[in-house]
């Protein structure tokens, strides 16, 4: 069977059986070789998903801004090692939550050393997520603190979980990472990429904001009961006047719109005419930049939005200047050295230099790692590698 026929089969089988809707795509670096769409983008019949439907991609926006921050480092701008507080002074305020007191409240200390770009940009700051970290959660209940999902400046404020460049834990470095951004450029986040990576890519349904022709395509974000049942969420649009963009997850987008951005890497920083990173530095993006550190498995603290999460637990995975980079094949076919990650409601994308290949899949769904929606990605992107085997 083509490829084509292979993914169709799969895919138009999971839904709505498993899944409400799915975008899914595939390109190699010159053009896009898959792009199909099934099911329904919300609870009316005539909301059926399209090719270019547009979903909240969460932190498949964090290589997009890991993106302009390495632009900026290329221009000296940006350092990759010295303090963040010379960029953003707010981030000198945060300690290390070592515990809570008898009294309950929390015991805070200075870090052994300023958090850099580099520790926010690998996930080893040691800011990390309430969602996998119930030290954090507390922390942000005990003092009132908001979540970051509410794009409010007093949410960045949370303390460390340990000392930076101590060890590889999922968190909001990559906000911090955003308003480093902003504060270099003297722009907003949202412009700032606008104008250098979503331009230059044609990538003209990706935005913070959406708007009124993105609306017309938006899929709407169901959750799973613990019994299996969908059940539509009303009330989960990220602010679209927020205080801060949110660098870390804030983003949407299409499918269509995230294979350019692959092919771009896929080209080392080059699409078409446009010349967006420098060579080397999508080669420092695709190497592991943690040491023997490794990716852990994310345990979850709030079982609502995100399952326990780990890929492919027993191949070794190390983290670059924006991606997963899983360091021996993986069981779907993925070749060593390849480049991913995912958003919370379930999109997911691999990037595979080594094969010439990525992919992107779009689903709107929580929890993370759903337990229709995830396994289905996996399948496709076997499916994807055993097509290229025959």
């Amino acid at each position: 069977m083509s490829l084509t026929s292979t993914l169709d089969e799969l895919l138009a089988g999971g839904v709505p059986a498993r899944v409400p809707g799915i975008v899914a795509g595939v390109t190699d670096a010159r053009r896009t070789r898959y792009l199909a769409s099934f099911g329904r983008r919300g609870p009316d019949e005539e909301m059926v998903m399209t090719a270019d439907t547009v979903g909240w991609i969460a932190s498949m926006t964090k290589p997009l801004t890991c993106t302009a921050a390495m632009q900026l480092v290329e221009t000296g701008q940006l350092d990759l090692d010295a303090a963040a507080a010379d960029t953003v002074p707010d981030i000198a305020g945060l300690g290390v939550l070592e515990g809570f007191g008898d009294d309950g409240a929390p015991r805070i200390r200075p870090p052994r050393r300023p958090v850099t770009l580099r520790d926010l940009l690998t996930h080893t700051s040691g800011l990390v997520y309430d969602i996998w970290n119930a030290d954090i959660l507390r922390y942000r209940e005990l003092t009132d603190t908001p979540g970051i999902i509410g794009c409010r400046n007093t949410s960045l404020m949370t303390p460390l979980v340990f000392d930076p460049g101590e060890r590889w834990n999922y968190g909001i470095g990559i906000d911090w990472t955003g308003k480093m951004v902003e504060a270099a450029s003297g722009t907003t986040l949202g412009a700032y990429l606008r104008e250098h990576v979503f331009e230059p890519l044609g990538m003209h349904d990706t935005a913070f904001r959406i708007t009124g022709t993105m609306r017309r395509r938006l899929a709407r974000l169901y959750a799973r009961d613990r019994d299996g049942t969908l059940e539509l969420e009303p009330d989960r649009e990220l602010p679209q006047e927020p205080e801060f963009e949110m660098g870390g997850g804030g983003l949407y987008g299409t499918v269509g719109d995230y294979l350019k951005f692959i092919r771009m890497i896929l080209n080392r920083g080059q699409s078409g005419s446009a010349r967006v990173l420098q060579p080397e530095t999508v080669h420092a993006m695709s190497r592991n930049q943690i040491g023997p550190l490794r990716v852990s498995r994310l345990s979850t603290a709030m079982l609502a939005l995100s399952n326990d999460a780990e890929f492919f637990p027993e191949v070794p995975r190390t983290w670059s200047f924006a991606f997963m980079i899983n360091e021996e094949q993986a069981p779907t076919g993925r070749s060593a050295g390849s480049l991913a990650w995912a958003g919370l409601a379930n999109s997911y994308f691999w990037i595979d230099p080594a094969r010439g290949i990525g992919g992107a899949w779009l689903t709107q769904v929580l929890p993370f790692v759903d337990r229709e929606a995830f396994p289905l990605y996996l399948a496709f992107e076997k499916s994807v590698y055993d097509s290229m085997a025959e």
